[in-house]
């Protein structure tokens, strides 16, 4: 025997609305109280998560020098770890420069790079690629920086990147960096602070 209870609301002792339903709309928890969900909330089956779940930041440690052609960042990333720096979550995996994505998700890539000379540099072209298929790479964004010499001595750049990459597949989807400048500059590094830095955040599911 099937037992239904059929009601739009119900109250606690006081006569506060603790489940009410109005137009299809179900309110669960009165102003002022905390609800305490014990078990798994989910979401068609899927558990729900809430906040941030990967926030990770990585950077190169020895200074390097840029081409006039496009080249990619493959050597001495490292994910931070000076004392009081954090992250949350699973790490980006890194082999040769190129990054996979812990989870699938969208997430929010941003890239910044410190690059001096003593001379002009017409511009300092930074670049997220990205592939789908873990092949071809694509510029996903860009930016570009110049430089004019200051004081007959070196001058910086400061060339900022950001895009958002839809990861629905770990293995095919992921990312790297890209540098070149009209002329050749040196990219500051430090192991001990971000000079440089590839910055991950998981904004929500894909």
């Amino acid at each position: 025997m099937t037992a239904i209870l059929k009601v739009d609301t119900i109250q606690d002792t006081a006569g506060n609305n603790i489940i009410n339903e109005s137009s299809d709309t179900i309110t669960i928890g009165a102003s002022g109280d905390t609800t305490n969900i014990i078990g798994t909330l989910q979401n068609n089956g899927s558990a729900l998560s809430s906040g941030i779940t990967v926030a990770d930041q990585w950077r190169v440690t020895s200074t390097f020098t840029t081409n006039t052609s496009v080249t990619d960042i493959t050597a001495n990333w490292e994910r931070i770890d000076t004392s009081g720096q954090g992250t949350i979550g699973s790490a980006m995996s890194e082999s040769s420069g190129i990054f996979t994505f812990p989870s699938t998700g969208i997430y929010m890539v941003r890239a910044s790079l410190s690059a001096y000379r003593t001379g002009d540099a017409r511009y300092v072209n930074l670049q997220i690629q990205g592939t789908t298929n873990n092949s071809s790479y694509a510029v996903f964004s860009q930016s570009y920086d110049s430089i004019t010499e200051a004081q007959s001595s070196s001058t910086y750049a400061n060339p900022m990147t950001e895009t958002y990459v839809d990861v629905t597949d770990t293995s095919n989807v992921k990312v790297k960096l890209a540098i070149r400048a009209t002329a050749e500059c040196t990219i500051k590094a430090a192991s001990d602070n971000t000079e440089n830095f590839f910055t991950f955040i998981r904004l929500g599911d894909t």
